[in-house]
């Protein structure tokens, strides 16, 4: 009978393993619980009761976790239990248009955190995101789109398991009594109730949001899955934050928690409250530093420092003006930040030392948009400057996308971008410096030709191929470059192509195939017919210009330069099409490259170049199978089609009406576009 009793009380034990552990928080507030809560980083628990994760500060994180880890798996089996949690949050931002990131409810093995700010919520960093090992769940309300992790708008809650790709996301919204959706502002500054549901029997969790303290009948969102894998026995549970370069207050006002059972419910209305926003505007600022002054040494004091706020007011102003702008395209882009890319802002005064007030001796160039030139900074590094002209209502526009897209491109064939500075009408991007200039200074200049020799120019269109691969395919952003030329094609020390100027690109989603526009921008002869034409771009009109630089390279002569053959005058395409179809190829080459060459690699480039400017984008090789066909030898290419200059539709602008229109003729080529660069 006695062993029969140990027996039963043992069985009793092994069944309800948590009955011995702690298994349910109950927090209406947060007052004289630093012994209960662990705080991390920015988080402090404030006089009211209320807990803060973060506050205005930009690039920062606070972490707050229960001290005590939860026992989530019953330890015979390895099954997870059910478990129910509530809490109140609010996320009052700095400039509530845009948002600064979100906070995540979080179930973790650690609550010593080791993450990064802005877009990863303190949750992970860039050695640890997506490693299975880390044994993390969370529940995201996020405030900003990041395109890195597949974010569906600005304003939504997701499920992430060791990522922050979450599994599944929405909008943020409740469902009301007669089951209608409304959506829900995260960054409106009001407390929201959220409520999180496990139930282990059917592998099924449900988020559910409100704006007030009853809790809607249906979940926002609802998801299937097992989280034994996920936990270990004990985790900790508690809540991340982060803020980029855009800030917001982060707030948990009530939290409850239980294992196998329903969280106890919270009350908004018995709650702390969420502190006011301070607001002081440069006016009030102007008012009071104002009476402060007469009062201390007179109006005339007074008036010579509001004149002297007010200069700076206003530059403000425009700064911010561009910021918010800049920040409302891309709210994912860090600056100053260790997001993997380092963008520098300059001050207008550091960029005029570096180029000695912007003097000729400095300049390398002018752009389409404005001049470039060479400037020195104080640690010795020597850039490039690219000033935006003032007179070029245009140039805003291409200066912003320019700064979102290199910002974001890492490879060794494109030009780092360093930083940049905007102060006043000054609007500047700083580059790593290439001192051997463009491509086009040595390829079409007869004295500096004889530099190249067969395997360098070989070695060149290789590399331009990768970069131009990375921008369609590996980037984090699948650019359209829209203006490859030699003269974009920047010489390291070694010779080494860098592609440049991105003005014109595009970005593409991985899903987007080709776009349409009205303004046809580019360069006369480089332009793809159905980009010259119709305004259609694709990753085939970065094709097809290259295949013209790759005859370019080849034969030392400008795309755009009529060449007569046989009493015929003909572009370069042609030149190449006429000498292929009548098997003397090789004729196309620079004849500096005669003791060098390799002529099977040269009749492979030119079969490669003819194939990359055929008529029909369909028929135009994509940049991997460029790659894979330049580098294969003794694998037979296809025989290239009739190019596009066979077909002339010349665009003519009518001058009293300002309509286009198309003629077409035949046997000439000729392209005629608008905004030539």
């Amino acid at each position: 009978m006695a062993n029969f009793l140990i027996f039963f009380s043992a069985l009793l034990f092994l069944s309800t393993p948590v009955s011995s552990q702690l298994n349910e928080l109950f927090f209406p507030g947060f007052k004289d619980l630093s012994t209960d809560i662990t705080l991390r980083r920015e988080a402090k628990i404030r006089k009211s009761g209320i807990l803060c994760l973060t506050n205005y500060t930009s690039r920062v994180q606070g972490q707050a976790f229960h001290s005590s880890p939860i026992q989530f798996k019953n330890y015979t089996n390895g099954q997870v239990f059910s478990f129910s949690t509530s809490f109140a949050l609010g996320i009052v931002p700095e400039y509530p248009e845009l948002g600064g990131h979100g906070l995540a409810f979080t179930i973790s093995t650690s609550k010593d955190l080791i993450g990064l700010p802005s877009q990863y919520l303190g949750l992970f960093n860039l050695t640890n995101l997506g490693n299975f090992s880390d044994h993390l769940f969370a529940v995201e309300f996020d405030t900003v789109q990041d395109f890195e992790f597949g974010d569906i708008d600005d304003n939504h809650v997701g499920i992430d398991i060791n990522s922050l790709n979450s599994n599944v996301s929405s909008t943020a919204a409740y469902f009301d009594d007669s089951s209608t959706k409304h959506n829900l502002n995260l960054k409106s500054g009001a407390p929201i109730l959220a409520w999180i549901d496990y139930d282990a029997s059917e592998n099924l969790l449900n988020v559910t949001i409100s704006p007030n303290s009853s809790r809607p009948k249906l979940p926002l969102l609802s998801f299937n899955v097992n989280l034994s894998a996920i936990f270990h026995e004990f985790m900790y549970i508690g809540f991340s934050s982060a803020t980029g370069l855009l800030a917001s207050s982060h707030y948990i006002l009530g939290w409850s928690f239980k294992i196998n059972g329903e969280a106890r419910a919270l009350d908004l209305s018995f709650l702390p409250p969420i502190p006011d926003k301070k607001k002081q505007t440069v006016p009030e600022i102007l008012k009071w530093t104002g009476i402060s002054l007469a009062i201390v040494v007179g109006l005339i004091v007074m008036l010579v420092l509001g004149i002297f706020f007010f200069i700076r007011w206003r530059t403000f102003r425009l700064e911010a003006k561009f910021m918010f702008d800049l920040m409302s395209e891309a709210k994912e882009l860090e600056i100053d930040g260790k997001k993997g890319v380092n963008l520098k802002v300059y001050k207008v005064s550091s960029i005029m030392l570096a180029t000695d007030n912007f003097s000729s001796e400095t300049k390398l160039g002018e752009g389409g948009f404005g001049p470039v030139y060479k400037g020195l900074l104080p640690d010795g590094q020597e850039v490039a400057i690219k000033r935006l002209s003032g007179r070029s209502k245009q140039g805003l526009v291409e200066f912003k996308n320019e700064l979102l897209i290199v910002a974001k491109l890492q490879h060794t064939n494109l030009v780092r971008l360093l930083g940049f500075c905007i102060q006043g009408e000054e609007k500047i991007l700083v580059y790593e410096y290439m001192p051997n200039k463009s491509l086009d200074t040595y390829i079409f200049d007869e004295s500096k030709r004889n530099l190249f020799d067969w395997n360098k120019c070989f070695n060149i269109i290789e590399e331009i191929a990768h970069g131009l691969l990375y921008l369609h395919k590996y980037s984090r952003l699948r650019i359209i470059h829209r203006d490859l030329k030699a003269s974009n094609i920047l010489l390291d020390k070694d010779m080494n192509p860098k592609i440049s100027d991105f003005g014109m690109a595009k970005v593409f989603t991985k899903s987007q195939s080709e776009a349409n526009t009205n303004r046809i921008v580019g360069t006369r002869g480089y332009m793809a017919p159905e980009y010259a034409i119709d305004g259609i771009f694709s990753e085939k009109s970065d094709v097809f210009s290259f295949g013209v630089l790759v005859l370019e390279i080849i034969s030392g002569r400008s795309c755009n330069n009529i060449i007569f053959y046989d009493g015929q005058p003909l572009n370069l395409i042609a030149y190449a099409w006429q000498l292929w179809k009548e098997g003397v190829a090789t004729g196309l080459m620079n004849p500096t490259l005669r003791d060098s060459y390799c002529e099977d690699q040269v009749l492979r480039c030119i079969n490669l170049a003819l194939l990359c400017v055929e008529h029909n984008p369909m028929d135009r090789p994509i940049m991997s199978v460029v790659i894979s066909m330049s580098t294969s030898e003794g694998v037979k290419l296809p025989v290239p089609k009739q190019p596009a200059f066979s077909i002339e539709r010349k665009i003519v602008v009518d001058n009293a009406s300002g309509i286009n229109r198309a003629e077409n003729t035949d046997n000439n080529l000729t392209i005629s576009v608008m905004d030539p660069r």
